[in-house]
């Protein structure tokens, strides 16, 4: 794994969140009825580690893409901070277009991300016009980008998007990413759409660039081969928050959460002797505007006890490098498989 030994150096993680939370309020109807506020995402905490990719994955509705866009600040959180390389993003200390500078995202939408009326060579160019570089270094910036990204200039630079495939849109969205150098890039399920030679492509091509520009990822997806094969760790949302977040090997071999188990059990396997017989996880997750009391998953759960259903887990350090929130592995939780609270002698 490539280790990015910026400022700050290696052992301070590059990005730290800390209590994030987005709650959209709802409007009454005309007789005063409805209101309350969706619990996007619900108290987030996490840290990324320089060189690292960590994947995001959960159901649809799980707030992967609102928390995406809450680090990018491209919306106002409701609380919580974002700290980047020990800065508070937002801040004096480190004020947004710098820390835009050097965070960038993709999206899933490749022809949406792109403004039709601009060239190809243009798209690109534009980020580092607006941060100052002349416009010759900026279209030569360009020019090698699309290069490094497989779509010759010769060909493709004075094309417009509509005149490009969705994998090679997408490849014009990864340059148009980099072309500001920066030191973070958020891929917001930015292989979804594409076909899967197109996907598998694409994904050797961030695993290049990430090595040659020393890059750190957060790679958002609902594919878990996908995730599994980009990320170091991964972090498992529902509801709002976050159910666990571990070493992707160690996660996807012993999931600790059982949320985590059920979303591994749904995955296709090509052999015949395991197939699925029943569905591993029943019903829709909960609504976000009235989220179940206590554990968040415990309606949906084949592990919960009386107490999942009172009392909010906390998360926990399943092993050194394993972060749980599941009242089975926190100590004294009144759970029937929790190891008893140790008494202090």
């Amino acid at each position: 794994m490539h280790v990015n030994l910026d400022v700050g150096g290696p052992a301070q993680p590059l990005l730290t969140v800390r209590g994030l939370v987005k709650h959209f309020p709802l409007k009454k109807d005309a007789f005063g009825r409805g209101g309350g506020v969706v619990h996007a995402v619900d108290g987030v905490d996490f840290e990324v580690l320089k060189g690292e990719t960590l994947g995001v994955v959960g159901e649809s509705g799980c707030g992967k893409s609102t928390t995406a866009r809450l680090l990018m600040q491209l919306m106002e959180p409701t609380a919580g901070e974002v700290i980047f390389d020990g800065r508070t993003v937002g801040s004096r200390d480190l004020p947004l277009k710098e820390f835009r500078r050097q965070v960038q995202m993709v999206f899933q939408d490749s022809y949406a991300s792109l403004n039709p009326r601009l060239t190809i060579e243009d798209s690109v160019a534009f980020g580092p016009q607006v941060h100052g570089l002349p416009r010759r270094d900026a279209v030569a910036r360009a020019r090698n980008l699309l290069d490094r990204v497989g779509l010759a200039p010769a060909r493709f630079a004075e094309r417009y998007p509509h005149e490009l495939s969705g994998g090679q849109r997408q490849r014009v969205n990864i340059a148009r990413a980099l072309a500001l150098q920066p030191r973070m890039v958020i891929l917001d399920e930015a292989v979804s759409a594409l076909d899967k030679s197109v996907e598998a492509q694409v994904l050797n091509l961030l695993t290049d660039l990430k090595a040659e520009f020393g890059l750190t990822y957060v790679f958002i997806s609902h594919d878990l081969n996908v995730v599994h094969y980009m990320s170091d760790r991964v972090m498992v949302m529902y509801l709002g928050q976050v159910a666990e977040i571990g070493p992707s090997d160690a996660l996807f071999e012993q999931p600790a959460h059982p949320y985590t188990a059920a979303l591994l059990s749904s995955m296709p396997s090509m052999d015949p002797d395991r197939r699925t017989e029943e569905a591993p996880l029943a019903g829709d997750p909960p609504n976000p505007i009235q989220p179940p009391a206590g554990c968040r998953f415990h309606p949906r759960c084949g592990l919960a006890a009386p107490v999942c259903a009172q009392q909010v887990p906390q998360r926990t350090w399943a092993t050194p490098v394993r972060m749980v929130a599941c009242l089975q592995h926190e100590s004294g939780s009144g759970h029937p498989n929790a190891l008893p609270l140790r008494q202090v002698a």
